[in-house]
């Protein structure tokens, strides 16, 4: 039975279930624009891990965000002191009375959330790994085969919902003044810039780091541009060969600083990893780099024309291999110009 939307009162408490990673909370934001459609006037809270916060916090179809420490409540085996704090944080989610909520995730920690909640109406797929349906009071089939925001607003539509394909990211004035400063600093506020993204969970989706130096060196040389390297901080001994190659440092950056960057750049070229995503949502052009991952699953969401992709290169064996660059080493340099030549805007 699908929702029926004038059931949720105008004071009705909506929250949605999407913790990680990254760049799936950023891709995330067309069912959190989908549900204040249909719930104009109701309070609408994410569920999203303490560190991404920033990525969603700003967005005006938001009121509230509930941070979840998953790195402190990981360890509650080995550090049982935090267990007061976890009862504590899941008394909070309960006492909020969630009318409805929505697992986005599908997983068995967000399914618990999920059902934890209470919350009347819990909505999920049927198809959820690790026993997560069981949280849920409607559960539909979404084919896993779509791309991952297909499959969300599958959930949604399944559920009785008119869905919005609104990908925008928002940026905080804060943030915007932060990167406004650091690209002063370095001669880049009034100049074109590159931003390179060249980390992601696993080094299979890495294009080789030399690679990213001869396109960034390319830029700095025919085209006379800047180039800004993104990375976490614990990346920088993996990334320094490229930022010493490149002359450039590795900026220290918050979730909403990186997302400064990425909105103020001409370009981004990265791999399957957050940034794209941010990317996306920040209608930034782009030049994204797959080799073992598939972009019509997780690809730049109706972004086609900015990948680069292996032939045939959905080979679970690399999947396996997680440290194994060859597949993606495939795409080569002069292909990836191409692509920056075709996305960039005519002058």
């Amino acid at each position: 039975m699908a929702v029926q939307h004038n059931q949720l009162a105008s004071s009705g408490r909506v929250l949605i279930v999407r913790p990680t990673a990254l760049g799936d909370v950023c891709r995330t934001v067309p069912a959190l624009v989908t549900l204040r459609r249909a719930f104009p006037d109701a309070r609408i809270d994410w569920l999203v891990h303490e560190g991404f916060t920033e990525a969603i916090e700003h967005h005006p179809a938001l009121d509230g965000v509930i941070g979840f420490p998953r790195k402190r409540f990981s360890r509650l085996l080995t550090h049982p002191q935090h267990w007061r704090a976890f009862g504590r944080w899941l008394g909070q989610l309960k006492r909020n009375r969630y009318d409805l909520v929505v697992d986005l995730q599908g997983l068995a920690r967000s399914g618990f959330f999920s059902w934890w909640t209470g919350a009347q109406t819990r909505i999920g797929f049927a198809n959820a790994r690790e026993g997560a349906w069981l949280g849920y009071t409607q559960r539909y089939e979404v084919d896993r085969k779509l791309h991952t925001v297909d499959r969300m607003l599958g959930l949604l539509e399944a559920a009785g919902f008119e869905v919005v394909r609104d990908m925008s990211l928002y940026v905080s004035e804060r943030d915007r003044q932060w990167a406004g400063s650091y690209l002063k600093e370095r001669g880049l506020l009034d100049r074109p810039f590159v931003c390179l993204a060249p980390t992601a969970q696993w080094l299979c989706k890495c294009w080789p780091l030399d690679r990213f130096e001869q396109i960034g060196g390319r830029l700095q040389k025919e085209k006379n541009w800047g180039v800004v390297v993104l990375g976490a901080p614990s990346e920088q001994a993996q990334i320094q060969p490229l930022l010493d190659g490149l002359g450039v440092d590795l900026p220290s950056t918050t979730v909403g600083q990186l997302m400064a960057l990425v909105e103020a750049c001409s370009l981004l070229v990265c791999n399957d990893s957050g940034p794209l995503h941010m990317g996306v949502g920040l209608n930034k052009p782009i030049v994204s780099l797959f080799g073992p991952t598939d972009p019509a699953v997780v690809g730049p969401y109706q972004r086609s024309e900015s990948v680069v992709a292996v032939a045939d290169a959905q080979d679970v064996s690399y999947r396996v291999r997680k440290d194994d660059q060859t597949l993606i080493g495939q795409i080569s340099v002069e292909s990836v110009w191409d692509k920056i030549q075709a996305v960039l805007p005519s002058s």
